[in-house]
């Protein structure tokens, strides 16, 4: 008697074979993570934060007592170039906080200002750290024509470091902190080249000594900066403010004169 088709058991796989699409799947998952995290990170960027010291981590609410506790906002870490590497370092313990380095160049300086560290690397490379606990680098620039020297490089254009300055020989450049974005280049004057390592602060203003190669009147060999690009009256403001959404920024090179 012929069972008809209809009404015939399904087949069942032998369990090996069910097992088979199921490794595959399971084995699949840790491969593509590893290759992944085997990818070369950005910029050869190696950022590590170490675990935070368990003695200031939390404090006792005042309020409550010890049985409540809230975290206690650490102040801003120290800075400072060891190796190849930019460490970031509580003042009162030594503890490190974070290490930031790029495989294949080396800090030439840092400079600390309020939520971030600022970093000029031996390829002419600017970053940007998040300086409370290092979980970022917020954005990289280029210094065009970079002359491989340090000295006063990086200079904030304000005390909240909305704004920063790049001091080369033949340009300065200033870049809006919160997202790298260029606002305004400066070319020097015609045979005169920018100093780096001669600039001096004045409330809102860099003075940045500008020597030349002929005789020159000294106001050509010394020129004012501030946010918005070169002190001259009746200039026009850049809005170096974030720029809302869908708006494009505005950059701007300035007056040489």
């Amino acid at each position: 008697m012929t069972v008809p088709a209809a009404r015939r058991p399904a087949r069942l796989l032998p369990p090996a074979r069910l097992l088979l699409p199921v490794l595959a799947a399971a084995l699949a998952v840790p491969l593509l993570t590893a290759a992944h995290q085997a990818r070369p990170a950005p910029y050869g960027d190696r950022l590590t934060a170490h675990a935070p010291d368990p003695a200031t981590a939390h404090a006792p609410d005042p309020a409550t007592g010890p049985a409540r506790r809230v975290r206690q906002r650490a102040a801003d870490p120290a800075l400072r170039v060891r190796a190849e590497a930019v460490e970031a370092y509580d003042r009162a313990t030594g503890r490190n906080r974070w290490t930031y380095a790029r495989t294949g160049h080396r800090p030439l300086a840092v400079h600390p200002a309020p939520g971030h560290a600022f970093t000029l690397w031996s390829d002419g490379l600017v970053t940007d750290t998040v300086r409370a606990d290092g979980r970022a680098v917020r954005w990289h620039r280029a210094i065009p024509d970079f002359d491989g020297r340090a000295a006063g490089v990086l200079r904030p254009l304000d005390p909240a470091a909305e704004m920063l300055a790049v001091v080369s020989p033949r340009h300065i450049a200033a870049y809006r902190t919160a997202d790298g974005d260029l606002r305004w280049v400066l070319p020097a004057r015609p045979g005169c080249a920018f100093a780096a390592d001669r600039v001096v602060t004045a409330g809102r203003t860099l003075l940045v000594a500008q020597p030349c190669a002929e005789p020159a009147a000294w106001t050509d060999q010394v020129v004012p900066v501030d946010s918005l690009g070169r002190v001259t009256p009746d200039r026009t403001p850049l809005g170096n403010g974030r720029a809302p959404r869908g708006a494009g920024p505005r950059k701007s090179v300035a007056d040489d004169r």
